[in-house]
């Protein structure tokens, strides 16, 4: 008997750094690891993340402006999944579901009334490209009492866990999270990935990001301000736990700067990459049993920043997933197209070491094109 054929599937991926969605035609095989058909990345215009800004801030809840971007990123959405359809001309029809994290704007899976809320109108996804869609991932875990977040630890384990590897995985994107793999998976969010660094640059560069981490480079991190960031709760909170833009972002920043007079923007930008580092270093300390760490997300390209996490975890070896066959900037994608297909095939994850939710789940939410 014909083994049963593969079957392809897109992600899409917009982080909390709010700077692109980033989309991937995979095909998966029925056993073995996936494989990257064609990449697409859609920067999000300086208006658009504005925008986003302005609807994160508390007090500054409009209705109105979250139903545009809703349909606007759909837009934006369902653009980069028939860009990747026409890359390698593959019809729409061949591609058994996307799977797209949505952007967030709200994530709260403590609260009173926990939540996390992704917006980027998915339906209209499905009905422009002609392909079920897959969206919502977290409500379904938070229901079940877990945060949420993150989600990317069951696929790290899938694309990259192998016997006699002892690997963890960190992906920086905005907020930076740590996966250990291994029969027990566990991973949770360990604090401030990009977000801090690139707000910063933002001000000072009136660039959106620190490329490959020169501004911080130029800069000596400030021992006070390290522990004055340090101090935030978050970062020694046990797992599991997950974070966001609510907890991290220049409201919170200026604040704690203001009791340390006039740093050279350079001196600060140090410490931000000193502090997203040490955040990590924490967060593995007394995991002797990891050899290896692998680093994913647009954090993969601050030179600068992987310096510093090298030295502070040595004698760890830090590599980029590249060396593990996987483009660190696709990895995010990827796991969301990998999340999809566990939905189409109504497969529920266990979660409980990485979220904390009570009992296994079925992620997602499936929007038919008609």
């Amino acid at each position: 008997m014909d083994p049963p054929p593969a079957e392809l599937y897109i992600g899409l991926m917009s982080g909390t750094s709010q700077d692109a969605i980033d989309g991937v035609l995979a095909e998966f095989p029925p056993n073995g690891q996936p494989r990257i058909r064609a990449t697409h990345s859609a920067a999000l215009t300086h208006d658009l993340r504005h925008q986003l800004d302005a609807l994160q801030r508390p007090g500054e809840e409009d209705l109105g402006l979250a139903l545009q971007l809703h349909h606007d990123l759909g837009q934006r959405f369902a653009d980069c999944a028939l860009r990747l359809l026409d890359t390698v001309g593959v019809p729409a029809h061949a591609v058994r579901a996307i799977g797209c994290h949505g952007q967030t704007i709200r994530h709260s899976p403590d609260g009173p009334a926990p939540h996390s809320l992704q917006i980027g109108n998915c339906a209209l996804i499905a009905v422009r490209t002609g392909i079920p869609t897959v969206a919502d991932f977290r409500s379904a875990d938070i229901a079940a009492g877990g945060q949420g977040a993150p989600l990317a630890p069951a696929f790290h384990q899938a694309a990259f866990g192998t016997a006699g590897r002892r690997r963890a995985v960190l992906n920086l994107g905005g907020m930076a999270n740590v996966s250990l793999l291994g029969a027990d998976t566990s991973g949770w969010d360990v604090g401030p990935g990009n977000v801090l660094l690139d707000a910063w640059a933002a001000r000072h560069l009136g660039q959106p990001y620190d490329a490959e981490g020169r501004f911080a480079a130029l800069g000596t991190a400030d021992p006070q301000l390290l522990a004055a960031l340090l101090a935030h709760p978050f970062i020694d909170r046990p797992p599991p736990k997950s974070t966001g833009r609510e907890d991290f972002n220049l409201r919170w920043l200026d604040a704690v700067l203001a009791g340390f007079g006039n740093l050279h923007p350079a001196d600060v930008q140090a410490t931000l990459a000193e502090f997203t580092a040490a955040a990590v270093a924490r967060a593995l300390r007394g995991r002797d049993e990891i050899e290896e760490l692998l680093v994913c997300g647009g954090g993969a390209r601050n030179t600068d920043l992987l310096d510093r996490l090298a030295r502070r975890l040595t004698p760890l070896r830090v590599e980029t997933t590249a060396a593990a066959g996987v483009d660190p900037q696709w990895v995010e994608a990827l796991a969301f197209a990998w999340l999809a297909r566990q939905r189409m095939h109504e497969t529920a994850l266990d979660l409980r070491r990485i979220t904390g939710a009570r009992r296994p789940v079925i992620l997602g939410c499936v929007y038919l094109p008609g």
